[in-house]
């Protein structure tokens, strides 16, 4: 059985443009990309914090340290410039795996230019019937 992790996130990126007239996809400056470990054609989520909006697409490069963030297609209607975004990468890993699975989360300033990486451990699963239930 596989199960479907977080294991990258873009914190608070910006919406640099919204083009309706291209093919969908969400467009992310290869640094951000790069440094996420969010690799282009994966699938990833991206959350409006402006609206609450929520959009599930796939990830291309834009120009290397260009600060791009550029929401394609559809979610145009969805997602204008300077809204906050947090983008997530995922993946479906073997519940083996999870043990030294790190998250990177890499956090933007408003002009989308990095300002901290950092490599969260996943948490260790709790044992059934632990906790507040």
């Amino acid at each position: 059985m596989l199960i479907r992790v977080c294991v990258a996130k873009i914190h608070r990126a910006s919406v640099t443009d919204a083009n309706l007239n291209y093919p969908g996809s969400v467009t992310v400056d290869r640094e951000l990309l790069e440094k996420s470990g969010i690799r282009e054609y994966q699938m990833v989520n991206v959350n409006n914090l402006s609206n609450g909006t929520f959009w599930q697409t796939y990830a291309i490069a834009g120009e290397k340290g260009s600060g791009v963030v550029c929401l394609n297609g559809p979610p145009a209607r969805h997602f204008q410039p300077k809204d906050k975004v947090i983008i997530l990468g995922e993946a479906y890993v073997d519940p083996s795996e999870l043990e030294g699975l790190e998250i990177v989360v890499v956090n933007v300033d408003d002009d989308n230019k990095i300002t901290k990486t950092t490599r969260n451990p996943l948490a260790a699963p709790k044992s059934p019937g632990t906790g507040n239930g």
